[in-house]
């Protein structure tokens, strides 16, 4: 995690309807008109077509994407002072990486039960692949598997909202910043935290170094757990190792282009754009029994000796569990 940051969170962007600009009504007009217009076409001739196509139960489907459509146009929707719009999330990329999860990398989640119905909880993982997809693939399983169906907000690196187009994404997608300030404020209203404090280190490590976990920094993530009393839970993910093995890095072109390291793997950059797509590995996502932290008092979090017991508590668990899983697997694709 990183220590501190050069920048404020941004300012909330809550917009309701009644405070909407003043061009809200014509869009609200042309939503409305786009919305029967769709609508018209769908119940008349194309109606029988779109339901051997779409199946029984398109009205309504319909009728709720033309709403989220409305919305969206008219400005009808709230996003909070991280900016994490809860909609979009749900109805859009959570729907996009959902069939990754299920169809792809078929993820069998275990132990979701740890994690608290309500409540703040830090939940702490492994990081590997190349290619960040273990968090994205987090965030569905928190979401879809628990019966809460709990929003994961991921602390991630500098190097996210600095890219064009990604940083917004991830700022509606619930992500913030990795800093002790954003964690600490997210764990005490009451958010399910997810950190992967190995970083880049982790994702960007040789495919010799598979399963075996780098350094976990300072213990930021313990320190914040500890000042909002919460719980922590070790999450191990077996599978996303293989996704992108790395067995070379271009080491000079990285930073030349401000990258921490740019991947040589079996099939990048020799297939092209090919290349990128994951190797379809089977995954396994286990969430581990929580460790407490409201045993000590807030003032524990400066305590270098206490934060570092812990942070080698967790980190030992998840590498434990790891073996074993390793050890369950029949096969990486199966």
């Amino acid at each position: 995690m990183t220590a501190a940051r050069d920048h404020a969170v941004g300012e909330a962007k809550v917009i309701p309807i009644e405070s909407a600009p003043s061009w809200q009504g014509k869009q609200g007009d042309l939503a409305d008109r786009l919305a029967g217009a769709v609508g018209g076409a769908l119940a008349g001739r194309l109606g029988d077509t779109a339901t051997r196509v779409l199946g029984k139960g398109w009205e309504a489907r319909a009728a709720d994407g033309l709403s989220f459509l409305r919305r969206r146009i008219t400005g009808d929707y709230e996003v909070d002072d991280f900016g994490f719009d809860q909609e979009l999330t749900e109805e859009v990329f959570l729907s996009l990486l959902r069939p990754l999860a299920e169809k792809y990398f078929r993820i069998e989640v275990r132990g979701v039960e740890n994690i608290p119905a309500e409540g703040g909880v830090l939940i702490v993982a492994n990081h590997s692949g190349t290619v960040p997809l273990d968090a994205l693939m987090t965030q569905v399983a928190v979401h879809d598997h628990h019966p809460a169906r709990r929003h994961l907000r991921m602390l991630a690196a500098d190097l996210v909202f600095v890219l064009p187009v990604v940083g917004e994404l991830a700022r509606k997608a619930g992500h913030t910043l990795a800093c002790n300030e954003d964690a600490q404020a997210l764990l005490e209203r009451g958010e399910v935290v997810g950190v992967w404090p190995e970083g880049f280190k982790g994702i960007g490590k040789p495919f010799a170094d598979r399963y075996k976990l780098q350094r976990f920094g300072r213990g930021g993530f313990v320190a914040s757990a500890l000042r909002a009393q919460v719980p922590i839970v070790p999450c191990s993910i077996v599978g996303a190792e293989e996704t992108y093995p790395m067995i070379g890095n271009f080491k000079t072109l990285a930073r030349l282009l401000g990258l921490p390291y740019l991947p040589i793997t079996p099939t990048f950059p020799w297939l092209g754009p090919l290349g990128a797509v994951p190797l379809p590995t089977k995954w396994t996502i286990q969430f581990g029994e929580p460790i407490p932290t409201d045993g000590y008092p807030k003032e524990a979090a400066d305590d270098p000796m206490l934060v570092f017991d812990l942070t080698d508590r967790v980190r030992e668990t998840i590498q434990h569990t790891l073996y074993k899983l390793l050890v369950q697997r029949r096969s990486v694709f199966f």
